[in-house]
Formats: structure tokens, C-alpha cells, sequence
């Protein structure tokens, strides 16, 4: 199976919407039921509840996060998800802009069967303060 352009480009707009929404259910919905999460070569988020988990994480430290596609690379079922996010750390209050992105991989139904996460955390510590 080769994922089409079309296709991707829904995708990542569905899957950016999702994130934008604020409920970590909307952003594991987009997994696999057995798919999940390794960000910056962590511990893996796994399941749907991993990933909900993984998400809810991300909305606890900023919780008006905002995100945006900044691209999209495909190779078969093999996709790459360039994005930034911005929001306020909800424990400094600073403002934060990460870029990074998420490797993915797709099965039939287009669904994320193991994806690999990444950014710069010490970008993440300097902007967080």
C-alpha cells in the first residue's frame, strides 16, 4: 500500500484539529489500537490509553497548546508529521514555540501502528525557564 498525497494531507489535518481540541481521546483516536508513542527515544505510550496518556501530558504542562502541520513526507505507509506547537507552560507561565516532528507508520486503515516522536528538550527546558 502506498499512502496518496491526498490522503496525507487529510490526515494531517484531521490529526492537527484533533490536538487542537484539547481531549486526548481525539489525538489516540488517529492510533491503532495497538499503536503507540515513543517521543525522543523515551518510554513507550502504547494502546490508545498510552497515547491519551502521552497527550493529556502535553495539555496538563500547556493547556491552550496549539498546533500546526508545518509538512508532510511520504514513503509507502512510512510518513513523516513536521509540526510547532505553541501555548503557555502552565507551571512558569512563559510562552512556548516547539517545532519537531513525529515518524510514522500506517496500516491499511490509515491508522498509526507505532510512531516516533521528536524535539529538542533542551529548547523545550530554555523556553520553559
Amino acid at each position: 500500500m502506498t499512502v496518496s498525497e491526498a490522503a496525507a494531507r487529510q490526515l494531517t489535518a484531521d490529526y492537527t484539529a484533533a490536538w487542537n481540541t484539547g481531549q486526548p481521546d481525539a489525538v489516540a483516536g488517529f492510533f491503532a489500537e495497538t499503536g503507540g508513542i515513543v517521543i525522543n527515544r523515551g518510554p513507550p505510550w502504547e494502546g490508545r490509553v498510552g497515547v491519551a496518556a502521552m497527550a493529556a501530558g502535553f495539555y496538563a504542562d500547556v493547556p491552550d497548546l496549539r498546533l500546526v502541520c508545518d509538512g508532510v513526507r511520504l514513503a509507502g505507509t512510512h510518513m513523516l508529521y513536521l509540526w510547532t506547537f505553541s501555548g503557555t507552560h502552565s507551571g512558569t507561565g512563559r510562552r512556548l514555540k516547539i517545532t519537531g516532528w513525529e515518524e510514522w507508520e500506517l496500516g491499511d486503515d490509515l491508522k498509526v501502528t507505532a510512531s516516533r516522536g521528536w524535539f529538542d528538550r533542551d529548547e523545550w527546558a530554555r523556553q520553559v525557564g
